[in-house]
């Protein structure tokens, strides 16, 4: 009732008479209509009430309630911390109906202005959602990785000295989303167990021959299985790998029956080059490897700067200086792109065009403080409704480069959402595809797109096509990157950070580019800063030309 706004003189009513009910000295089923409506405080209407919930299950005017109610927005009253009033600001002010937008809302910063909020406040509910999400049995990888690196770390001072251990499964295979994560220890059962038992957070949950499974207070699973010292990398192979990997790769007997020093081995056994563990999906890696054409994979110290990000100038945590100096004196990069949100992006503060103009006067500035460290006039425009970019073309034409993303009108069928796309990456000024699907993993799917269409029309108008490092977007999918990268589409690995924290985001986002066999000369901003100038300007040229 306070969610939609009923009388609240008869919320107070419905409130005050839960809470005597709660405290009568007996059980309400053993009671008459008539007899409970004689109690101080319940009233007939109220006992009509409970009378029809105990007779039918249910109440009629709750039902007629949760009729007009989102199912994400039900999913929120249940979160400590978030009541109907501040929902009702989330849903009808921000337009966020279900947890996922409003943990990815926590992170973009754009709870604070809204009334009734505050960082604090922020903070405790993005808190609050991890616990939520995590208790449905899957983990973003970012929030298994904490734990996992955790026991990994007791797990040193814990086992025998020289004792063989590792991560494996899909952990280490760097899937986005977990239910568990698995470590392979060269130890017998009745051995490792009680060394488990010590190990802070974690609880028994199933104990085998050959695998004993733990269960953290947070409710993800770690299985730990067996091996011993000299059959270990055979087990690690054999428990890295997908399922169709392995099957794509059967060991003959007499191989079956050797101990293999290391994974290599293994695989110059069957004749094939290393295949990296986040390769080991059953795709075409055993074929590439066979021909000895494996991508040489992207690593984090590849990346020379970073793209898409945000500032105070809409809705991010930091100052412009502050994210530059982040990038220049801690991380080490030769470069930053500012792509704060454009004018239509009310809600997170989108710049309009006098103060596009104040910013790039900023940037000027902090370019002559910071060389040679320089940062790029950048945008992320939304792609309106009908594929039109936000500005202008005088304006755009002004940018270093221009990140083209959907934030609005999600509910789209596949053929709408593949022609809006295709729209903007045609735009001469689009240089590049922010997120393209708008997935939120755990939480919501995104909307469906042709990707072969999408990827084709980056390749045919040279438009970069970002893996958004967000842990909770990884997008674009790692499943499409080897398609793109057939097509000869260049990617970008960019943070989308609203704080200073956020830029290290970047490492979820190797991790994704590595599963989709990106290597540094195909990585938009793995080029130097000399490079990536060269591009910015040639791409500019190009546009103007088109125009």
């Amino acid at each position: 009732m306070e969610l939609h706004e009923e009388n609240p003189f008869k919320i107070k009513s419905i409130a005050n008479a839960a809470f005597k009910l709660d405290k009568l000295p007996f059980h309400i089923v053993d009671q008459t209509e008539e007899e409970l409506s004689l109690q101080q405080g319940i009233g007939k209407s109220t006992a009509a009430k409970v009378w029809e919930l105990i007779h039918n299950g249910t109440i009629r005017e709750l039902e007629e309630l949760l009729a007009k109610t989102p199912e994400g927005i039900l999913a929120m009253l249940s979160i400590k911390g978030i009541g109907p009033k501040k929902i009702n600001v989330i849903w009808r002010t921000l337009g966020i109906e279900n947890l996922g937008e409003l943990y990815y809302a926590c992170n973009e910063n754009r709870l604070i202005e809204a009334k009734g909020f505050g960082y604090k406040t922020q903070e405790e509910i993005k808190r609050a959602i991890e616990f939520t999400l995590a208790n449905k049995g899957f983990f973003l990888y970012a929030q298994a990785e904490k734990l996992a690196e955790e026991i990994h770390e007791q797990l040193q001072h814990t086992l025998p000295k020289n004792t063989l251990y590792a991560f494996t499964g899909d952990y280490r295979r760097k899937l986005e989303t977990l239910s568990t994560v698995d470590f392979l220890v060269a130890l017998d059962a009745s051995s490792l167990h009680p060394m488990l038992k010590t190990l802070k957070g974690l609880l028994d949950f199933d104990v085998q021959k050959e695998r004993i499974d733990m269960v953290h207070e947070t409710g993800l699973t770690f299985r730990f299985f067996c091996s011993t010292a000299d059959r270990f990398y055979n087990d690690l192979w054999l428990t890295t790998g997908s399922q169709s990997h392995l099957e794509q790769l059967q060991l003959p007997a007499d191989l079956e029956r050797s101990s293999f020093s290391n994974e290599e081995a293994i695989y110059n056994a069957f004749g094939l080059d290393y295949i990296e563990p986040e390769l080991r999906e059953g795709l075409e890696e055993i074929a590439l490897a066979k021909a000895g054409r494996l991508p040489k994979l992207i690593t984090y110290s590849d990346i020379k700067g970073a793209l898409h990000n945000h500032s105070t100038w809409s809705d991010g945590v930091h100052s412009l200086e502050q994210m530059a100096r982040h990038c220049k004196e801690e991380l080490h990069l030769s470069y930053l792109g500012i792509c704060d949100h454009s004018r239509t992006a009310v809600y997170a503060n989108g710049l309009s065009i006098e103060r596009i103009a104040q910013q790039w006067l900023e940037i000027d500035q902090l370019n002559r403080q910071l060389a040679p460290f320089r940062i790029f006039k950048g945008i992320e425009s939304d792609i309106l409704s009908d594929g039109a970019l936000d500005y202008p073309d005088e304006l755009l034409q002004g940018f270093d480069f221009v990140v083209a993303s959907i934030h609005a009108n999600l509910k789209m069928d596949e053929e709408k959402a593949t022609k809006r796309i295709i729209k903007a990456i045609e735009n001469p000024y689009t240089t590049i595809l922010g997120h393209p699907t708008g997935r939120l993993l755990l939480s919501r799917k995104g909307y469906p797109i042709d990707y072969k269409k999408v990827i084709d029309a980056c390749a045919a108008n040279q438009v970069v096509i970002e893996i958004n490092a967000n842990p909770l977007r990884l997008d674009l999918d790692w499943r499409w990157q080897h398609y793109a990268l057939e097509k000869g589409v260049i990617l970008s690995i960019n943070p989308d950070a609203h704080r200073m924290e956020g830029l290290q985001d970047m490492r979820y986002g190797v991790y994704a580019a590595r599963k989709g066999g990106l290597s540094a000369t195909q990585c938009l901003n793995c080029m130097d800063l000399d490079a990536i100038t060269s591009y910015f300007n040639q791409r500019k040229a190009t546009s103007l030309i088109q125009r």
